[in-house]
């Protein structure tokens, strides 16, 4: 059993990581409430604009040729990685890693084998993690989550989107993780280009739309896709960002748990020591006494 002294210099420790978990929980608290209201607004518009899309793009009633439709064999791949700059937000990064690996073995095994594979991070997780495994990375983005704007996120998209029209990739993918609640985060594998429309009879549409177009359907089409591509691009990154701060502030409520637990463990544990120091000293003494006597 440790002495006195050792238990103590613990139990002060655990403490001191105590206020620290604790601290950070009530941090990453203030910061997910701010992140999670940014998602939930931006959602209905990104749904909302998605679905106008889908039904305004009847193939029997228009044509539109637009190099955001144009699906190609997919030959070149641009996979995009989403993850954060710090850790301690339990399995967040390590989901997302982990497919990534996943990926590369299967899905993406033919173009990574040739050299037909360009992998963009955002975030250092990501950056370090593919780099200790001398994967090479075509451009990494780390200060994106300074100040996570739709404008910093258009520096990303954009030239991503033009590289695809350009037919420097033929598909760009996107792994991230999706947020659900402040302790469930979905982990996501998605295509951004080219679009996939939902078909109208996939809606849930009870009354049927009839939308009055202007200046025309193929002109809104055309103005719409590459609009809905940015919006679903910020709102991946909206997504692991909030998902980002529920791990954290779930991982560090179990910190501070274990940490409490953990003090009183030790507590009883110093109780104990103390109580057996105590009773040594009173069995030398009753000892010495009746040495005495005798």
């Amino acid at each position: 059993m440790a002495n006195l002294k050792e238990i103590r210099t613990r139990v002060a420790s655990v403490k001191s990581t105590k206020q620290i978990t604790s601290a950070m929980k009530m941090v990453s608290a203030a910061k997910l409430r701010r992140a999670q209201d940014t998602i939930i607004q931006m959602r209905p518009y990104a749904n909302k604009l998605n679905e106008i899309l889908s039904v305004i793009n009847d193939p029997e009633e228009t044509d539109v040729q637009s190099p955001y439709l144009e699906n190609r064999e997919a030959e070149k791949i641009l996979l995009v990685a989403i993850t954060s700059n710090k850790g301690l937000c339990g399995g967040f990064n390590n989901s997302v890693t982990k497919l990534l690996v996943d990926l590369l073995k299967t899905d993406y095994k033919t173009q990574y084998e040739k050299g037909n594979l360009d992998i963009i991070t955002i975030g250092k997780k990501a950056n370090d993690f593919l780099r200790t495994r001398k994967i090479k990375i075509k451009e990494s983005f780390t200060d994106i989550y300074d100040e996570l704007t739709f404008e910093k996120v258009l520096s990303i998209v954009n030239p991503a989107m033009q590289s695809f029209v350009d037919k420097q990739y033929d598909r760009i993918d996107l792994v991230y993780n999706r947020f659900k609640n402040a302790a469930v985060h979905i982990l996501t594998h998605e295509q951004l280009l080219p679009v996939i429309l939902l078909k109208e009879e996939d809606e849930d549409k009870s009354i049927p739309v009839d939308y009055i177009l202007e200046p025309s359907k193929e002109y809104i089409i055309k103005q719409l896709i590459p609009k809905s591509l940015r919006i679903q691009f910020y709102e991946a990154l909206l997504d692991s960002h909030a998902a980002e701060q529920g791990a954290r502030m779930t991982a560090m409520h179990k910190a501070t748990d274990n940490a409490t637990e953990l003090i009183k463990d030790l507590q009883l544990s110093y109780n104990k020591a103390r109580q057996a120091s105590i009773t040594n000293e009173i069995l030398e003494i009753v000892g010495g006494a009746n040495a005495l006597k005798g």
